[in-house]
């Protein structure tokens, strides 16, 4: 597939926006985050199809920004489900409470997480991160540790951009499917599923390991 050019006036404004991202404001942080074309690339249907929850599940939404995926998933489990929207950024999370409320999404609880530790308060079936990968440091240990969030029978699911295109490359916001199988496979997970129609992201969904890898 031929790669989109981009003229150089287009990479600086794109870069200085990107980098300029950091001093908006929540509103408009969720407005960037949810480009008007997103649902027609990121086919938010067919992942949640994919996704295969059951009613009633709990969720963590990792990185959940502007909470894009966070009511989707929330109308999956249903009222006797749980979702935790998780993010690092208080400007978001406080956001992500204020909507919840407007929405009456009572399912949705909203965690301020650590870099290092995303803090979820209770053992869930589905770790499920978009456009987030990127950002975590030392991704082995990362998920070693978040496995101790997961049920027994718990997933990972993971979509992340691939590193087709300018953007992505300079900003490294892309991670390539192979280096995040390798690192999860690190971390004790086993890939069980690996989707190709998103066109713009890579979409990976692994079990959890079998025990612990840090014997807690």
């Amino acid at each position: 597939m031929q790669q989109p050019r981009y003229h150089g006036s287009l990479v600086v404004a794109v870069l200085t926006a990107a980098l300029a991202l950091s001093g908006c404001t929540a509103d408009q942080k969720a407005r960037a985050y949810a480009a008007d074309d997103r649902d027609e690339w990121q086919q938010p249907d067919r992942v949640m199809e994919a996704l295969a929850i059951a009613p009633g599940q709990s969720i963590a939404d990792l990185g959940a920004g502007g909470g894009y995926f966070t009511f989707r998933l929330a109308n999956t489990v249903g009222p006797d489900g749980r979702v935790y929207a998780i993010d690092v950024d208080a400007d978001m999370t406080e956001r992500l409470e204020r909507i919840a409320r407007e929405r009456g999404a009572s399912n949705v609880s909203v965690v301020l997480a650590d870099f290092d530790d995303p803090k979820i308060p209770e053992l869930v079936d589905l770790i499920f991160t978009s456009n987030t990968y990127h950002h975590i440091e030392g991704r082995v240990a990362y998920f070693e540790r978040a496995a101790r969030y997961l049920r027994p029978r718990g997933r990972i699911a993971i979509l992340e951009y691939k590193s087709q295109g300018l953007f992505h490359r300079i900003m490294g916001h892309a991670t390539e499917a192979g280096v995040m199988r390798s690192e999860l496979e690190q971390a004790g997970y086993t890939l069980i599923a690996d989707f190709d129609f998103v066109e713009q992201q890579h979409f990976l969904i692994f079990d959890r390991p079998s025990r612990d890898p840090l014997g807690i």
